[in-house]
């Protein structure tokens, strides 16, 4: 199964199961007389809005590249993470302003036996949602489904809230209720920012990692014909990578000998090295080497 298959196969999957569960636990809070209940039902209904955008990110994310957009479309992904962190913030916030206005005004009743109910099952679907949907994020790299995921453990740390706050005040102590809300709300909070961080750095053509880096060198080195590295640059793109890549060939052989040489690292780079898109490889003399740093002595002994 393709990424893209994979990813769409399980944001439907949780976009159903959020739609029954919301439906759920909204009613459910508007029978017992559960605030908490009814405000985690809420945002549930977040989580359908959430799946619903990374599956529109995940449609186009996976075009090809086109005339207008010659590189892919793989950074579409990273805005559309940037919108589902925006949600998850504004989420978390709304819950934790409902149960702060619960706190201070004091309005908060004893609520029936089956919120409690709802709300040990919804601990349990959304904690397994949060599993599947991180195990596909992974396998396909996918930012927008990462944060789909963590929007589905957000929920999973507002039901735990909201079962803490019904219990609580099942036993008497009311006002865990809107102190457990206030907790799952920073909580949520927090992962949107993380979530929106990561989306910048994909976004503003941050290099890959110190790993991916020696990987790219190692793969490279074990190419017979490469002398050395003169320039190695990488850039994020969405969930790929670009690399751009400067030899050292023997000054001796042909042009076609070095060209051969070059496609050989093309060729195994993007094999080889997870995540990597493409990768444009151009050849240096040997012989210059010497040249070149001398020239690089010479810059460094005049800075300083």
């Amino acid at each position: 199964m393709s990424d893209y298959k994979l990813g769409v196969v399980t944001s439907t999957i949780t976009l159903i199961i959020n739609i029954i569960l919301a439906m759920i636990k909204t009613v459910i809070g508007i029978i017992s007389g559960s605030k908490a209940m009814l405000a985690d039902g809420i945002h549930t209904m977040s989580d359908v809005v959430s799946t619903i955008i990374v599956l529109i990110g995940l449609k186009i994310s996976s075009k090809e590249a086109d005339s207008d957009h010659q590189y892919g479309h793989e950074k579409f992904e990273s805005v559309f993470a940037k919108l589902l962190s925006i949600f998850l913030v504004l989420t978390g916030s709304y819950i934790g302003y409902e149960a702060f206005k619960s706190l201070s005004q004091g309005n908060i009743v004893k609520p029936k036996f089956m919120a409690l109910v709802a709300a040990v099952v919804s601990i349990i679907v959304k904690e397994i949602m949060y599993r599947y949907t991180m195990r596909a994020a992974k396998k396909t790299n996918s930012i927008s489904m990462e944060a789909d995921a963590w929007h589905h453990r957000s929920d999973a740390l507002s039901s735990l809230g909201t079962f803490i706050g019904i219990l609580g005040a099942r036993l008497g102590f009311t006002i865990l209720d809107p102190i457990a809300g206030i907790i799952v709300s920073i909580l949520i909070i927090k992962v949107g920012i993380d979530i929106y961080i990561k989306s910048i750095r994909e976004l503003v053509d941050e290099s890959a990692s110190t790993k991916t880096i020696n990987d790219i060198k190692s793969v490279v080195y074990s190419i017979e014909g490469v002398r050395g590295i003169k320039s190695l640059k990488t850039r994020i793109f969405g969930n790929k990578i670009y690399v751009d890549l400067e030899i050292y060939v023997a000054s001796n052989i042909t042009v076609r000998e070095g060209h051969d040489i070059s496609e050989d690292v093309h060729d195994v780079v993007e094999d080889k090295v997870e995540k990597v898109k493409h990768c444009m490889v151009h050849i240096e003399p040997y012989d210059s080497l010497w040249y070149n740093l001398y020239k690089e002595g010479q810059r460094y002994n005049m800075e300083g």
